[in-house]
């Protein structure tokens, strides 16, 4: 499996808005699993994305779907995301 981790910097009041835009998106081809967190010790959310190969995963993040849902996410950012971008090793869904 292949993925990212990243990090959301939020402008302050859109929360719940940034939550609708997450909401409104479907996933896309290949995608196993996603969460967006509210760390308890940061102000920052935390999200992961995880796709079945990095083939897919590339292809969804060159798709002009994802773009369109990146400029909606980005309205209610500070600034981008940082991104870490690789393969998971072990992981398990209960």
């Amino acid at each position: 499996m292949y993925g990212t981790i990243f990090n959301l910097k939020i402008k302050p009041g859109h929360q719940d808005d940034l939550l609708r835009v997450f909401q409104e998106n479907e996933s896309p081809d290949g995608m196993v699993a996603w969460f967006v967190m509210d760390p308890d010790n940061q102000d920052e959310w935390v999200g992961v994305a995880v796709f079945e190969n990095k083939d897919q995963y590339v292809a969804n993040a060159n798709s002009a779907t994802q773009h369109e849902a990146f400029l909606k996410m980005m309205e209610h950012l500070e600034s981008e995301p940082q991104w870490i971008d690789g393969e998971y090793l072990i992981g398990e869904l209960a």
